[in-house]
This record gives C-alpha cells, sequence and structure tokens, in this order.
C-alpha cells in the first residue's frame, strides 16, 4: 500500500467581498474613497460564479475532500474560478482554510505564482540557499544540489545577479529547478511553466514525471491539456468550487473538456457565434431524436433535426459538423451535400451522421451553414462553435477485446489490417 502524503478532509475556504484592510495602503484608500461616495469598488475582482457568493461572501471552496499518495502525479482540472489555485494555495499554507483539515505528511514545493518565495533583491545563487532554509533543509544539503539546479535552470552565467533584474522566464527556470532538486516530498505546479519556451517545458515535464518515479507526488494545474495527458496518472475535476471528479486523467480532461452544453433540445438562437453574414441565414434549434443522454455505442449514427430560418435563397446551401476532442483539438469534419433554400422560408433538416471510425470518448460538436462555389471556395452564413457534447461508448465486442485508450492510440479507428 502506498504512502500517504497529503490528506484533505472536508476543506473550505471563504472569502470577504469588497473588505477594505488586507491589501496595500494604495489599495485600501481606493477603496474607502469609492465606498463613502457610493461607488463601485475599483479593486473588487469580477468573474466569480454569483451563485456561489452569499451576503459579500465568496465561497471558493466547498466541502472538498482529497487523498495524495506517493507516486501519484495529480492533474487538477477545471475552468477558470472553479477553485484550483485556492486549494493549491491551501495546500502550499499561504492561506488557512475556512472549515476543514488539511494533513501534510513531507515537504511542500510550490510553483503559484513568478517569483513566489523569491527576494528580489537577492542573487539567484542566494535565493537558492533561501528555498532551502524554507523547505528545512541546512545549507550543506542544499551545497549539495547547487550544481544541479544551475545546470538544469540553464542562467548559469546570471546566478550571482540579483534576481529583480531576470526575466519573467528565466525567474520560472530558476523557480523551478530550486523546487524539483531540494527534494521535496510533493511539488506542486501551477500554470506557472507556460511562461518558458517549450524546450524547457518539456524538459520540466520529464523532470516532473522523475519526480512521481522516484515515489513522491505532483500537483499539477495548466490548461494545456496536452501535458496533463502526458505528465499525470491521476485527476480531479473542479466546478464552482467543488471536487466532482476524483479518478483517470482522461475522464477528467473530458470533464473539463466537455462541460459544456448536454441537453436533448437545444436553442440554437441564444447561443454565440461569430458576426459572418448578418442574419442572412440562422439556425434556431436542434433536437436530437436517437438518444436519451447522448451516449452512443461504437459503430452507431447519431440522429438529430436542425431548424432555421432564411432571408436570403442559396441554391447550394450545405450543412458541416466539425467534431473536436475533450482537449478542443479537432478530430474530424463532416458535410451534406448541396441542397437549396429560398428566401423568407423556415427549414427543417433531417440529418443521420455516422460515428464508426470514431473511437470511444466524449467529443465537442460544431455546426456550420455555408455555401460552397464551383471553384470550392466556403462562404459562411452561419456558425456555433460549441453546440454541445456527446459520448462514444466503449464495446469489447466491437473491438473483439481490445481496450481503447484515446489518450494512447487517437480518435479515429481504421478498418482492420489486410494480411495476405
Amino acid at each position: 500500500m502506498s504512502e500517504r502524503l497529503l490528506e484533505i478532509d472536508g476543506v473550505s475556504k471563504e472569502y470577504r467581498l469588497g473588505q477594505i484592510n488586507g491589501r496595500t495602503l494604495q489599495h485600501d484608500l481606493a477603496s474607502w474613497f469609492a465606498r463613502v461616495r457610493g461607488k463601485e469598488d475599483p479593486n473588487t475582482k469580477i468573474g466569480a460564479d454569483a451563485a456561489r457568493i452569499h451576503n459579500g461572501t465568496l465561497h471558493a471552496l466547498s466541502g472538498v475532500s482529497l487523498n495524495v499518495d506517493r507516486g501519484d502525479a495529480l492533474a487538477i482540472t477545471g475552468r477558470n474560478g472553479a477553485g484550483k489555485s485556492t486549494l493549491l494555495k491551501l495546500i502550499s499554507r499561504i492561506t488557512l482554510p475556512s472549515e476543514g483539515e488539511i494533513r501534510i505528511h513531507g515537504r511542500v514545493a510550490s510553483l503559484l505564482e513568478i517569483g513566489t518565495g523569491f527576494n528580489p533583491e537577492l542573487t539567484g545563487r542566494d535565493n537558492i540557499y533561501l528555498n532551502g532554509a524554507i523547505l528545512g533543509m541546512n545549507r550543506a544539503e542544499t551545497t549539495s544540489k547547487l550544481k544541479d539546479i544551475i545546470e538544469f535552470s540553464e542562467i548559469g552565467p546570471f546566478i550571482d545577479t540579483p534576481v529583480k533584474r531576470y526575466s519573467s522566464g528565466m525567474y520560472v527556470k530558476l523557480a523551478f529547478a530550486v523546487a524539483a532538486h531540494l527534494d521535496p516530498d510533493i511539488l506542486i505546479c501551477d500554470e506557472v511553466l507556460a511562461v518558458g519556451d517549450l524546450a524547457f517545458q518539456q524538459k520540466c515535464l520529464n523532470k516532473m514525471r522523475d519526480v512521481a518515479r522516484e515515489g513522491r507526488a505532483v500537483l499539477y494545474v495548466s490548461h494545456n491539456m496536452r501535458t496533463v495527458a502526458e505528465l499525470c496518472n491521476r485527476g480531479v475535476y473542479l466546478e464552482g468550487g467543488k471536487l466532482l471528479y476524483d479518478g483517470t486523467t482522461e475522464r477528467a480532461i473530458e470533464l473539463y473538456g466537455g462541460s459544456g452544453i448536454r441537453d436533448l433540445d437545444r436553442d440554437l438562437d441564444v447561443m454565440p457565434r461569430p458576426k459572418l453574414r448578418g442574419e442572412s441565414i440562422r439556425m434556431k434549434r436542434m433536437c436530437m431524436k436517437n438518444t436519451d443522454n447522448l451516449e452512443y455505442p461504437m459503430d452507431s449514427a447519431m440522429e438529430f433535426t436542425l431548424s432555421g430560418v432564411s432571408n436570403v435563397s442559396d441554391p447550394r446551401l450545405r450543412l458541416r459538423v466539425t467534431l473536436f476532442s475533450s482537449m478542443a483539438a479537432p478530430v474530424t469534419m463532416t458535410q451534406s451535400d448541396p441542397f437549396e433554400i429560398r428566401a423568407g422560408e423556415s427549414f427543417h433538416l433531417n440529418v443521420r451522421m455516422p460515428l464508426d471510425s470514431l473511437a470511444p470518448g466524449e467529443y465537442g460538436m460544431k455546426l456550420s451553414l455555408l455555401s460552397g462555389t464551383p471553384k470550392g471556395k466556403s462562404s459562411y452564413y452561419d456558425t456555433i462553435d460549441d453546440v454541445g457534447h456527446f459520448v462514444i461508448l466503449e464495446d469489447a465486442a466491437v473491438n473483439a477485446g481490445f481496450k481503447w485508450s484515446t489518450r494512447k492510440w487517437g480518435h479515429v479507428r481504421l478498418k482492420p489490417l489486410e494480411i495476405h
């Protein structure tokens, strides 16, 4: 049985919105002056889910329970405002929970923001020793790691320069090198690697993978689902401050990418779309026909009715469907043969879309109405980027016992090989 490094038991975190005292004097004075004039606080952060605000209090996290063992590479997924960064700050002891308990067995190294834990007036070398002391290491232990840290960071010529003169990329390189090499039991990384170049990002991913293999734990937050799938062996999904899923990385990614519309009867008229050719042709409603929960067996078909209205005539109109993976990457596209539509008429299209050759997993849909010219050019009338999501179910009979994994094998199933 694996050794437990982290136990999170019923943790909640609340913040009082618009509270004066706790920021810089300049921020507090601006908030106070706006309040006495009856104006909106200029320092109040927006974008939080209104359902999580009660009596001027934001419930950033609500009743989260989670365990992390040695060897776990845990992906923490969720949209902006889900509570990911708040959870990591609680684990890092930057702030305290309002309710619940967090038990940590070992040392924690965190990369939450660029320069966290660094003194800008000190050199890179001095900050390495400072971070080692914060982690509870003596000078001799830190010295034994010094050469590896400097080599990994790739900033050797500047190691004796005050870090206030570093670029954001240099900050990240040194910060990650320090956090990864000072033997933390739990390594936390929150999106900060996005600042580094691609080669260094891959280098960091390889190092985090090594950390997990050595029997330590990695907590990783990123909106780059490719790196999440590549690194992590377990995933959790947060939404609205609540932990909704704890299990495989693949399913956590699907929940993150598929947290859109799953209704069988969809009002397309209210969905956002880019401004194309005005309101000449507009999709109004999409009604799914041959499913109860938007889950389809392998090698089946999706059937739906698409309704709309046209203010122009077009003899070469087409319906195009583009499918996206749970990582928002295009998977495939299909479209109808040309059909005619007349001005001032409503239209009702009965659509059947074969799903054979799609691998099991969750997919997003994009719908477009467009006109094609004889030379092959496309002119779009209406398009909706995220119409909704559906799932292809695993079927061992279809796969002849082979279990498909979209993370490893892709999203398209070719026909069986022919051997003569």
